[in-house]
């Protein structure tokens, strides 16, 4: 009874109940807070895991631009009928240099987290233009507008920049040659020997969208193809296992 009278006066009086409520309030803020400054402790590093290249980081922003991730997560998690359809579950090293993550539960489509590899370009780009003539149920809406937005990269060294003031590792020599990188990845008669040092030998180098110049289209494919394909799951072991 003495714990109800006490409950009833917190009820009745509104500065205790505001206090009490501003305390509850702090402490599940730190709580969820607090593990994340020692964020780089907690997520295990991963071989073949790398920053975005320009083209790759473009085309990401596209993505969130246009809302896919309403429709689309990129989230497997640890069950059978999760990694039967979808392949390993995620890790959080595939995610650490989102920003923000793509993690979700909503799947009006499929889940993209091991999309990369699963379709051709030219897949994607059919897709893009008219979703319902390779997938006659979809809902999805038509984005062949991508394919007539060109891109030049004139700003993706600001990008790259404003994605390392938030702890992605993009060096000097990224940035500086980010616009450079932008246009090789896309053109696989230049000499991108310098892209692939930067960001090693798995970044797919091709003309994504077989039209001339560097779309959003381009962009947007060469991101979905290289989603799931930084980790080689048939060496991989968790850290715990080592």
């Amino acid at each position: 009874m003495a714990i109800l009278d006490k409950h009833r006066v917190l009820e009745k009086n509104v500065t205790l109940l505001a206090i009490f409520a501003f305390l509850v309030v702090t402490i599940g803020g730190i709580v969820q807070i607090a593990p994340l400054f020692w964020l780089e402790n907690t997520i295990e590093d991963v071989d073949g895991m790398r920053p975005y290249t320009p083209l790759e980081l473009a085309g990401r922003d596209i993505y969130v631009r246009e809302g896919c991730y309403v429709c689309h997560s990129q989230m497997i998690r640890p069950m059978r009928d999760e990694v039967e359809r979808y392949g390993h579950y995620s890790l959080a090293a595939e995610s650490k240099y989102d920003h923000p993550f793509q993690w979700g539960s909503k799947r009006t489509g499929p889940d993209l987290a091991r999309v990369g590899g699963r379709y051709s370009d030219d897949w994607h780009v059919d897709h893009f233009r008219n979703p319902q003539s390779v997938v006659p149920e979809s809902v999805m809406p038509k984005y062949s507008f991508l394919e007539r937005q060109v891109i030049d990269g004139k700003y993706v060294a600001d990008n790259l920049k404003a994605h390392r003031f938030v702890g992605v590792p993009y060096t000097d020599e990224m940035i500086e040659n980010a616009q450079v990188d932008f246009a090789a990845q896309a053109d696989p008669d230049s000499d991108f020997d310098g892209l692939l040092d930067r960001y090693g030998d798995n970044v797919n180098v091709r003309n994504f969208d077989g039209q001339p110049g560097i779309s959003e289209m381009d962009a947007l494919i060469s991101y979905m193809q290289m989603l799931g394909t930084l980790v080689d799951f048939s060496t991989f072991e968790h850290s715990g296992t080592r």
